[in-house]
């Protein structure tokens, strides 16, 4: 296989003017991630990011509502203002808004409660009303995402369930537009020797290996697949399993899809939850793409089919969605360590109860002689409800300040006015009531402090230099702390 040089030539090219963002979807560039570990093989990856709404899915987004408007499902001059509604992990949601706002339509969208919440956001930003679903029920159950969506668009007047797990245009505006780019822009570096992709509502793997395979039949599909999702057995094994439970948003399933042509697939990488979340933290640290949890689902099946291989191949894959959206959780050491994906120290003892260790700095703490506005700011901008408050000049826990406390604090009749009450320091409002632990103590004894509605306090009295504040430890610390074991 001829190969060519990777390096980048200079850009002379005037980047078009649109009149439209609609005109802006596809015609995505690639990227060879060459910091990424993909053996004797070449890396590439389609930015799909970088479509308007953020994802690959808003190629279906247009090319779906375009096919119902043609079939007269959607009439923009109906008395009733049409209605799209769609089951969606998000992405989806985000295109069908991109499109639907442009075109003046309503949308509903179910959602899994399983989604980011930055995903959510994003689709009540554009205008969709979000309904959500248990994430904990299969296909058929009546709470399931699908069903719900269903129901949801019997009962709207002049409404279309658009549902892509079901509808051909799906699978149609990959084959139109995303393996044609992708087939084009590979051809100069010696053409596509396989590719990585995912299933959520299997529209990108058949639209993309029936284009791919008309041109060579040699090429490899490979999927990429949620460990938990029933595909991968499916695929490799030919087995049907029971669906498990996995984190990474819009990829695997408990089913699979009417337009999924699973027999176009040759084979599947199984993906675990960890090695998915790491691999995007270090697609962000190495190639400076921030993207979703599904990407990185994607890069790990693709770098581990690469490392396989004897002989120099041609690797595509796809930057799937943005990863803004999931700064809050795999982006957040917080969230990985809490679910179990960061493996912190281990010391035998209360210390491993603690979520944000004050020797490590991970906590909030205010001083004793800090204002009450400062308590309120900490509060709202970091989502915490209570924190230790330190001696000015001992650096020990000199009480604990909730949100009751401030709230008694603002509603005092007698405190001079709300302004005068931002100004005093939080010592005046603190409950000095507090109960300590040492880190040897038993979970046992953390019992009566919760039954008390109090946290604990963890100090360790035996250093040399004197008492030393290691963190608090709340009841939802040790609820955290009993499932991980459970695991």
């Amino acid at each position: 296989m001829t190969q060519t040089s990777s390096k980048s030539a200079v850009r002379t090219a005037v980047p078009p003017v649109y009149s439209s963002v609609l005109e802006m979807i596809g015609n995505t560039p690639i990227l060879e991630l060459t910091k990424m570990d993909a053996g004797p093989c070449r890396l590439f990856a389609k930015l799909e990011n970088m479509n308007p709404a953020g994802s690959i899915k808003d190629r279906i987004g247009r090319s779906m509502i375009e096919a119902a408007e043609r079939d007269g499902k959607l009439d923009p001059s109906a008395t009733i203002k049409p209605t799209i509604i769609e089951a969606t992990a998000g992405n989806t949601g985000l295109g069908l808004a991109l499109v639907a706002g442009q075109r003046g339509y309503d949308l509903k969208v179910v959602v899994p409660d399983k989604m980011s919440d930055g995903k959510i956001q994003h689709l009540r930003a554009m205008g969709a009303e979000v309904i959500l679903a248990r994430s904990d029920v299969q296909k058929g159950h009546p709470d399931y995402y699908q069903d719900v969506a269903a129901r949801l668009a019997a009962k709207t007047p002049n409404s279309v369930f658009i549902n892509q797990f079901c509808n051909p245009d799906n699978a149609q505006a990959h084959y139109d537009t995303t393996a044609p780019e992708l087939w084009n822009q590979l051809e100069p570096f010696g053409g596509v020797d396989a590719i990585v992709m995912g299933v959520g509502s299997g529209g990108s793997v058949t639209g993309c290996a029936r284009y791919l395979k008309e041109k060579n039949p040699n090429i490899t599909i490979i999927l990429a697949d949620p460990a938990g999702s029933i595909l991968e057995p499916l695929v490799n094994r030919g087995v049907k399993v029971e669906p498990g439970n996995w984190l990474v948003e819009g990829m695997g399933e408990d089913f699979v899809p009417d337009i999924c042509e699973i027999d176009l697939i040759d084979e599947a990488v199984a993906v675990t939850d960890g090695d998915s979340f790491h691999v995007a933290r270090r697609l962000l640290m190495r190639e400076g793409i921030l993207a979703g949890s599904s990407t990185g689902c994607l890069v790990f099946a693709a770098e581990s089919w690469a490392k396989r291989q004897t002989s120099p191949k041609n690797v595509v894959t796809f930057v799937c969605d943005q990863g803004s959206k999931y700064l809050s959780k795999m982006f957040n050491d917080f969230w990985m360590i809490d679910n179990g994906f960061i493996e912190r120290e281990k010391r035998g003892d209360l210390r491993d109860l603690i979520a944000r260790r004050h020797e490590r700095l991970e906590d909030y703490t205010l001083k004793a002689t800090d204002p009450v506005a400062q308590a309120i700011k900490t509060m709202e901008l970091y989502g915490i409800s209570q924190m230790a408050i330190l001696d000015a000049n001992t650096s020990d826990v000199a009480g604990i300040l909730d949100e009751s406390d401030v709230l008694m604090a603002v509603t005092n009749a007698g405190s001079g006015g709300d302004e005068a009450t931002l100004s005093r320091p939080v010592a005046d409002f603190m409950t000095t009531r507090i109960e300590t632990v040492s880190p040897s103590a038993s979970i046992e004894q953390l019992l009566p402090i919760f039954r008390a509605d109090r946290v604990a306090i963890v100090v360790d009295a035996d250093e040399p230099e004197g008492r030393r504040y290691l963190g608090l430890i709340t009841r939802m610390d040790l609820i955290d702390y009993l499932r991980r074991q459970m695991k």
